[in-house]
């Protein structure tokens, strides 16, 4: 078998939460700007039809004892990014995996992002049961039929060793289509760069200055994190660049009438086990909080070569304090740490 170390990696949290966590606040903002009983009804519509049913007894993790609630218990919930446009919609992977965790009391969200190449067990997937990168539970879902988000969630649980009690998925196009959907965005490109289009390889230049972006545009600019000029330019500072302009432009008058538009892009592109009143519900109790606040948390650890393939092996001490520190947010009985990380000793 083959080892070589490499030099430690962090993960970090904030850089690749931006696939889903726009898309989810997009969310909530067409919610509340949407007015109108016409163009709630038809957005909620269109939203249920997002809706999955993960078929878990009584709705709830395995993790839990008893029922949560929104307004008064620490939740947590799973950010999944989909890349499913190499694969035309078949047997996509798990392009970007996050936990958030919400408490009710202090207003306070905490942010974890699980890294993708994580060596771990991966249970119920059929003949592909054993060691993989923690992505590859989603893949192996859906082509054993065990369900492509249910098994990605389960093996994440069991990764952190903490219940996720809903969940959020978002491809691409999605993010891509709504951004087209509000005629675009505006934003100040504060240096000049480059990234290519996913969708058709080629080369995206930005310029310095106000630009308005497209879907294909926009993707580009908040993705982009390779380019040298990311060390003074960051992926953080565009993103919250971008977030700010989206928030605006969603805010719009001209978006009433353009929720049905919306609605059919969220009903085709994203799927969720949350209710459109669980979301209004989050955004009531947690945007417009006048004391919100955010925190990260990660995961140490380093890559590492076992048999000619990359994993993300984390640090054990790291992953149990991680995995104390969110047990503790969401008030869980003290137990073992125990987790299906699999690391090479």
């Amino acid at each position: 078998m083959e080892r070589k170390l490499r030099r430690s990696k962090k993960a970090k949290p904030k850089n690749k939460i931006v696939k889903i966590t726009l898309i989810v606040i997009v969310i909530l903002i067409l919610i509340v700007t949407s007015y109108g009983a016409y163009a709630f009804v038809k957005f909620k519509n269109a939203y249920d039809s997002s809706k999955v049913d993960l078929k878990r007894d009584g709705n709830k993790s395995e993790l839990r004892e008893e029922d949560v609630s929104f307004k008064k218990d620490p939740i947590s919930i799973f950010l999944l990014g989909v890349e499913d446009y190499s694969s035309e919609a078949e047997n996509g992977r798990a392009d970007t995996q996050m936990v958030i965790t919400l408490e009710p009391d202090t207003s306070e969200i905490s942010l974890i992002t699980v890294p993708r190449d994580a060596r771990v067990n991966i249970e119920n997937a059929g003949e592909y049961t054993g060691v993989h990168k923690i992505n590859a539970a989603y893949n192996y879902g859906s082509i054993t039929d065990y369900g492509a988000i249910k098994l990605q969630l389960e093996t994440v649980e069991k990764f952190l060793n903490i219940p996720i009690d809903n969940f959020i998925a978002v491809n691409f196009d999605g993010f891509r289509d709504i951004v087209d959907a509000l005629g675009g965005v505006t934003v100040d490109v504060k240096e000049d760069f480059w990234e290519d289009n996913i969708y058709d390889k080629k080369r995206i230049d930005f310029h310095k200055g106000e630009s308005h972006l497209n879907g294909e545009e926009a993707l580009a600019f908040v993705r982009m994190r390779y380019r040298p000029i990311n060390a003074s330019y960051s992926r953080e500072e565009r993103q919250r660049q971008f977030l700010t302009a989206t928030i605006d432009q969603a805010k719009s008058t001209n978006t009433i009438f353009k929720i049905g538009q919306i609605a059919d892009i969220l009903g085709k592109n994203v799927e969720s086990d949350l209710d459109l009143e669980e979301i209004y519900a989050l955004q009531k109790q947690y945007l417009n909080a006048k004391n919100i606040s955010t925190k990260t948390i990660e995961i140490k650890g380093e890559d590492q070569y076992i048999d000619k393939v990359s994993y993300f092996m984390p640090d054990m001490e790291s992953l149990e304090k991680v995995s104390m520190e969110l047990r503790k947010i969401l008030k869980l009985k003290e137990e073992s740490f125990k987790t299906n990380a699999a690391i090479e000793r």
